[in-house]
This record gives structure tokens, C-alpha cells and sequence, in this order.
């Protein structure tokens, strides 16, 4: 079997968006499309997806069975394992492109073991420092080393040291860095099918990498399609709005400050002030640098709440940060409750786990 086509999507925050909305391009010209992405919310079997389907669970175990079963595999980490299962299911379904989307670095991570012919950069912000270091630059050098020697990488904006980061390695290694703002139109936050003012960006990467790789692959890319295309794309949790027992909840997966300001723009633009934000997080986060802008999202009170993870920061620190705009309560389901006083939307963000417990209580919301 010929070489898989991959496409590698590398950044901060807009990972999965921007997969989301490569594939759906894809599809809507008609190819088969595999989507590696993570985290998952109920089940692992969310992070491998063809044609916007999980593999049943036979097949997700048969397939699990075959990687642990081989030399040294056993060995290898969780993140690992799922990307070998996510890439045996592609080439064993015979997919036309796979969506990998890196995990939380670029040069070392997992996914950049395929040799991609197309890597789309996401914007990049801090996060993860105490991993991939504690400048922007060294954190943008990393997910820099995804660009390989005769690959071909696709910016969207970016702060000016990252992007001399991804220039210089381009330089170096003799990939060719080109920029989505030369090679797509902007495109209407009303037209796309994840909502949100900074979804725009999101989407502009992908249509510009979209014709990138239409081209190389001698396929052509129709208007109609394109457009139909980022309308019809999904993704559960961001700035997802639901309707809870007749009141509006607002899903967004914000966990750093990088997203965080998004949000605020997408709340903004969409005329939406919370009456009250639900919020928890992981405890290596940057609590001191979100604390001040979750609290400017809402003039109401920040409901903290545990998580069921063993790296979630306690609601004692929360409280303590967020001092007296902070109500502490002991479950997300007393959360809600609290939420329903108030008659504008209840906004939910900080980490994807705690979305992950909305959904556990609400999975048919998992899907469009």
C-alpha cells in the first residue's frame, strides 16, 4: 500500500478545531478521512474517528490486541498507543488522508513519527512549560521541530518569537513555511459550523492547508464544497451552547490564557455575558495569570467545583485565588443547579476534564 498522506496539526490551542475543519473540507470533496485527536471525553475510542464514526468496540480491541502484541509494544506510553491504533485503523481502512493532531509538543511527540507532507500550525501561546519550557520561544521551538526536511508547513498568525522560531527551523531543515493569509480568504464566523469569533482563524488555517493538499493531490477544490464543508464541521465543547432543562449553557474547553482571551472575543462577539462561570482546572496550570480573566468573563460568581482527576487543583486553592467572587460547591450537578438562578447563560470552561463530567451527565450532547 502507498504511503499514507498525513496532515499534522501542531499548536497551543485550535488544535482540534482546525482538524475538525481540515477533515470536514476533506469529506465534502468526498475523500475518507481519519482523524487522530485528543483528549477524549467518555471513552478512548472518540480519539481515532473515519469519517466522523468511532470503530466499534470489537474493532477498537482487535486492533488493540494486534499493537500490544508486537515487539516492544508493552512498552510504549498511553499517548503511544493510542496514535499506533489511530494509524494501523487508517491504513488498514484504507483511508485517502490522515488528521493527526499532536498532542503537546511537535519535535518529540508521538504523532511526528509519520513524516507528514503537510504540518498546519495552530497559534502558539504558553502552556505545558514545565514540559516544553518557560519562554514562548523555547515552547514554539519545540513544536517547531515537527517542520522535517522537504515537508511543508502553513502558519496561521502567530506572536512575533514563535514565528521566528518556525522561520528559523524551516531555514534550517529546508521545509518550506508558508502563511494561511496569503493562501485563503477570510472566512465569516456566521458560515462555520464550530462558532466563535477566533474559530475564523481556525478555519482560515485549514481551507488554506485544505488547498495546499488538494493541489499536491491533483484534486479540485470547489467553492460549494468548501463552503459546505466548514459549515457542517463539529466539535463537542468549544463554545458549544446547549440547552440544559430549558436554560442555556455555554461549553468551552478554555484552559490556558491563550484560549481564555478567545473566549472572551466569542463571548463578545456573540452579545453573550454568563450570569455565573462554572470552572476547575488541572493543577499545573497557570492559575495566577486565568484567575483575573475568568473572573472579567462573568459579574457574577465563579463556581468552583472538583474534579474526579488526580491532577486537579483542589477547590481550596480555587477559592483562595479567586477570593470572594468564588462560591465553592462540591459537585458539578450542584453547579448547575446554581447556575439555573441566574436568566443569563451559565458558562462552563478550564478544563476539557470538566467538560468531560458535563458529558458524562449529558452525552447526547457529544454529538451534532
Amino acid at each position: 500500500m502507498p504511503d499514507l498522506p498525513v496532515v499534522h496539526v501542531v499548536g497551543t490551542n485550535g488544535k482540534g478545531s482546525t482538524a475538525a475543519f481540515f477533515a470536514s473540507l476533506a469529506r465534502a470533496h468526498g475523500l475518507k478521512v481519519g482523524v487522530f485527536t485528543s483528549p477524549h471525553f467518555l471513552t478512548m475510542r472518540e480519539r481515532v474517528q473515519i469519517n466522523r464514526a468511532m470503530l466499534s468496540q470489537a474493532r477498537w480491541v482487535e486492533l488493540a490486541n494486534a499493537i500490544l502484541s508486537a515487539p516492544a509494544g508493552a512498552e510504549l506510553t498511553y499517548f503511544e498507543f493510542q496514535t499506533c491504533l489511530a494509524m494501523l485503523a487508517f491504513r488498514q481502512e484504507r483511508v485517502d488522508v490522515a488528521v493527526m493532531e499532536a498532542g503537546l509538543g511537535g519535535r518529540f511527540d508521538a504523532t511526528n513519527v509519520f513524516a507528514p507532507e503537510l504540518v498546519l500550525y495552530t497559534p502558539i501561546g504558553m502552556d505545558h512549560e514545565k514540559v516544553l519550557g518557560d519562554t514562548l520561544a523555547a515552547i514554539a521551538r519545540d513544536k517547531a521541530g515537527a517542520l522535517r526536511a522537504g515537508s511543508c508547513g502553513v502558519t496561521g498568525p502567530q506572536d512575533p518569537d514563535a514565528l521566528l522560531e518556525l522561520e528559523n527551523r524551516a531555514e534550517a531543515v529546508g521545509a518550506r513555511l508558508m502563511y494561511a493569509v496569503d493562501m485563503a480568504e477570510p472566512v465569516a464566523a456566521r458560515r462555520l459550523g464550530i462558532p466563535g469569533i477566533h474559530q475564523t482563524v481556525n478555519a482560515r488555517l485549514a481551507l488554506a492547508g485544505w488547498r495546499w493538499f488538494a493541489a499536491g493531490h491533483d484534486l479540485k477544490s470547489e467553492t460549494d464544497k468548501e463552503i459546505f464543508g466548514l459549515e457542517t464541521a463539529f466539535l463537542p465543547g468549544r463554545f458549544q451552547r446547549v440547552d440544559v432543562d430549558g436554560r442555556e449553557v455555554i461549553l468551552d474547553g478554555a484552559h490556558n490564557p491563550h484560549a481564555l482571551a478567545a473566549l472572551k472575543a466569542a463571548l463578545a462577539a456573540s452579545g453573550s455575558e454568563p450570569g455565573c462561570v462554572i470552572f476547575s482546572c488541572m493543577e499545573d496550570k497557570d492559575l495566577d495569570a486565568m484567575v483575573p480573566m475568568v473572573r472579567d468573563l462573568t459579574p457574577g460568581p465563579v463556581l468552583a467545583v472538583p474534579m474526579a482527576y488526580d491532577r486537579a487543583c483542589r477547590t481550596e486553592r480555587l477559592a483562595e485565588t479567586f477570593g470572594e467572587k468564588a462560591v465553592v460547591l462540591d459537585s458539578l450537578e450542584a453547579a448547575l443547579a446554581e447556575g439555573s438562578k441566574y436568566s443569563s447563560p451559565t458558562l462552563i470552561c478550564g478544563s476539557l476534564y470538566l467538560l468531560a463530567d458535563f458529558y458524562t451527565l449529558y452525552p447526547h450532547f457529544l454529538t451534532a
